[in-house]
């Protein structure tokens, strides 16, 4: 079986040195990513890469977004930087690195748009990492809407990557989230309420060629697939003070079959459940094989591991586990002549 990991993470050589002249570069998670040399040391990733036969990987830069770490101009500098890093691996170990998806200054939505062209153009890009807020605003924001414009013009995804700081409490009587319950819940919830905002915002039916992956398998919206589904076709029934049927009136189709069209990916942690759970609501022709890699326990191989323990156990025809292993991804991403 060959396998392509379509969501991973490493900063190229020129962005990382860049990034670690910041102040607070290593607070919060820029610690995190300093504690984890796989994260950009080339020579690291690929022992860990040596460990799996026929593997190869779509890049993308690790945490946190571009427009976290500073103003329009600086977001706008690391992601020239970080996009030609990214392609120059690409281009130089093509038997390791089957691609990369481009980053954005988000925080500059015009810049933005000219780097997702450059990116597409003059790169290569398979794709763009977009996380699932811009320090603190929603991805539907009209000033956001010709950079997912740009991908679906392109035939290119998005790939959505949740961020979320201890900064956002879990209870408006606190002022931060305690025991990192902004990552392990926060983060899943995060993707699902960008993935809402897409949909009822009209963003997908206004580009419906546009192709949106969410990572970590969807986040909460298979498990939560008959409050997605009969839920929200009650919408308006909870409000009391507008009018939110309008909504439902204003899209083409059914809340549900949106969310059905998202893409999704394996980066579950090693849980089973979740892969199932996540399989019976996507679909085989949905969901691509990814780690998430190096942010296991082990630094690395941990993750690949273990989610390719799961898909190798799945009662799956073969035809169906290609397709999760390598082909949806050769398809989204436009490698070896495939489209979707």
């Amino acid at each position: 079986m060959h396998y392509i990991d379509a969501f991973n993470h490493f900063f190229p050589k020129a962005l990382w040195q860049r990034i670690q002249e910041l102040d607070g570069a290593g607070k919060d998670i820029g610690r995190r990513m300093q504690g984890i040399p796989c994260v950009h040391d080339l020579e690291a990733r690929f022992r860990v890469m040596d460990e799996f036969r026929d593997y190869t990987q779509i890049l993308s830069l690790g945490m946190p977004p571009l427009e976290a770490m500073g103003g329009p101009g600086l977001a706008t500098e690391f992601a020239k930087i970080g996009n030609d890093g990214l392609a120059e691996l690409v281009e130089k170990h093509p038997e390791r690195f089957a691609g990369f998806v481009a980053a954005l200054p988000m925080n500059a939505p015009e810049a933005a748009v000219r780097e997702a062209e450059r990116a597409f153009t003059e790169l290569g890009a398979n794709g763009l990492q977009i996380h699932t807020n811009v320090n603190g605003a929603p991805l539907d924001e009209e000033r956001f809407f010709p950079i997912f414009e740009a991908a679906a013009r392109h035939g290119k995804p998005v790939l959505l990557h949740p961020s979320r700081t201890s900064s956002m409490p879990d209870y408006a009587t606190e002022d931060k989230s305690k025991y990192e319950i902004w990552w392990t819940f926060g983060w899943p919830y995060e993707t699902s309420a960008a993935m809402a905002r897409l949909v009822f915002s009209g963003f997908m039916d206004r580009l419906p060629g546009l192709k949106v992956l969410a990572h970590h398998m969807g986040a909460m919206v298979p498990y939560f697939e008959g409050r997605v589904g009969p839920g929200w076709d009650q919408l308006g029934k909870r409000t009391s003070d507008e009018d939110l049927s309008l909504v439902l009136k204003r899209l083409k189709r059914r809340p549900l079959d949106y969310f059905k069209d998202f893409y999704a990916d394996t980066a579950v942690f090693g849980s089973r459940a979740a892969t199932l759970c996540g399989l019976e609501f996507y679909g085989s022709d949905r969901i691509l094989f990814a780690s998430d890699s190096p942010f296991d326990p082990e630094k690395g191989p941990g993750y690949i591991r273990d989610t390719l323990k799961i898909l190798n156990t799945l009662d799956l025809p073969r035809e169906d586990l290609e397709k999760i292993c390598f082909r949806n991804a050769e398809a989204l991403f436009g490698l070896s002549g495939h489209e979707v």
